[in-house]
């Protein structure tokens, strides 16, 4: 049910170092928000074109989604340790990193032919 996105300007680096980002991601999402890892899944769009403070230096935007309610503390913890892992993987500075932090419905995310709702 956890989903991290992330949508970057930059070129995607090698096949194996995306693969490795993205194992990465999914296992501290798991971990900060307390769920399995066998419902995390991982996205990652290199190369899009994007702007930020009206440039095209690097930029990258990252979507954070999970049922149920994410706590201040939470998204915080969250935002630092995301946000220095994309510094790292993808060069992106910290400060050209959005994150969106959004909370669902049971009913409203679908799996399997149902909902968890």
């Amino acid at each position: 049910m956890p989903l991290i996105k992330v949508q970057t300007s930059v070129s995607a680096p090698s096949k194996a170092d995306v693969e490795a980002m993205l194992k990465n991601l999914s296992s501290k999402l798991a971990k900060h928000l307390g769920k399995p890892e066998s419902y995390v899944m991982t996205a990652f769009e290199a190369g899009t074109p994007m702007t930020f403070a009206g440039t095209t230096d690097p930029v990258c935007y990252i979507e954070i989604k999970s049922i149920g309610t994410m706590k201040p503390d939470q998204t915080t913890a969250m935002s630092q340790d995301f946000c220095q892992q994309i510094n790292q993987s993808l060069g992106v500075p910290k400060n050209r990193i959005y994150i969106e932090f959004a909370d669902a419905k049971s009913a409203m995310w679908g799996w399997n032919g149902s909902t968890f709702g």
